[in-house]
């Protein structure tokens, strides 16, 4: 028996250049299940993806790995550098196949429903970041962000590509940018401790209900150790619901255990996992 890939309808554009096609799984030329391939600009570097994958005839034979096979060679044919699968929580056969095919977890997606307004410590106050604060608190954060994607296992091109065009498409604006919250979490005298940003209609729920979601959340290092990084995370659940936003997702890179053993302990959950390689 053969596993081949066939297209499935017209090849779609992206804004930007970017292209996607969703494929049939066929065996000896009957659809067995499918995938779709899509291939972004980041920079000058070209990042692929395999999502919607599934087989519907004829599970645990393979048909799934040809299949991922086959769309890998699809993307390098795309001129991709780099591949990244997303797989949702529970999907554990897919998580395996994955793995399995030489993909690593790089960064997981996190979500929490709000409750009631919490408390900040006491001592604590909250500063807004303005003109005159901005280019230093964003040069911090590119900076912070690109350390994250090289430690998730991009290249320094690769890194630089992608926070250059993630900046400059979530960020047009600047500090005027609306629909996001720059505040700087200071000491009772002023002393800044760190910083937060939330994009506070970032995607909508199947139930048209807004999703904010946390862009960075930076203790500066001197003051880290402290609680004051559960205290951030406080005040973005604050900045939520006082814009009428009772869901909150952030991204974070799997590699910062502190960090996710933070998240877990104030009620967010694993939605969404992403595990990438490099295709040359």
């Amino acid at each position: 028996m053969t596993t081949t890939l066939r297209p499935e309808g017209a090849e779609h554009s992206w804004p930007g250049g970017g292209r996607s096609r969703r494929w049939r799984i066929c065996v000896n030329g009957r659809p067995v299940g499918g995938l779709r391939t899509t291939a972004l600009p980041r920079g000058e570097q070209w990042w692929g993806e395999i999502t919607e994958l599934e087989v519907t005839e004829g599970r645990r034979r393979g048909r799934a790995t040809i299949g991922a096979l086959a769309a890998e060679e699809v993307l390098r044919g795309w001129g991709c550098s780099r591949l990244d699968v997303p797989v949702p929580a529970g999907a554990d056969g897919a998580l395996a196949l994955a793995r399995t095919l030489g993909y690593t977890e790089r960064m997981r997606n996190m979500t929490k429903r709000l409750g009631p307004p919490p408390e900040l410590p006491a001592g604590l106050t909250v500063r807004r970041i303005g003109p005159a604060e901005y280019e230093e608190w964003l040069a911090g954060a590119r900076a912070g962000y690109l350390a994250d994607l090289l430690a998730s296992g991009l290249s320094e091109a690769q890194a630089r590509a992608k926070a250059d065009a993630d900046h400059q498409q979530v960020l047009p604006d600047g500090h005027a940018t609306e629909g996001v919250a720059l505040r700087q979490l200071c000491a009772a005298d002023g002393t800044v401790l760190g910083s937060l940003w939330v994009a506070l209609r970032q995607s909508t729920l199947p139930d048209g209900s807004p999703l904010a979601w946390v862009m960075v959340v930076q203790v500066d290092e001197e003051h880290r150790g402290r609680g004051y990084g559960r205290g951030l995370m406080l005040l973005a659940e604050r900045e939520c619901l006082a814009a009428g936003v009772h869901d909150l997702g952030l991204n974070v890179f799997s590699r910062n255990e502190v960090a996710v053993a933070l998240y877990a302990s104030l009620g967010y959950r694993t939605t969404l996992r992403v595990l990438g390689k490099q295709l040359y």
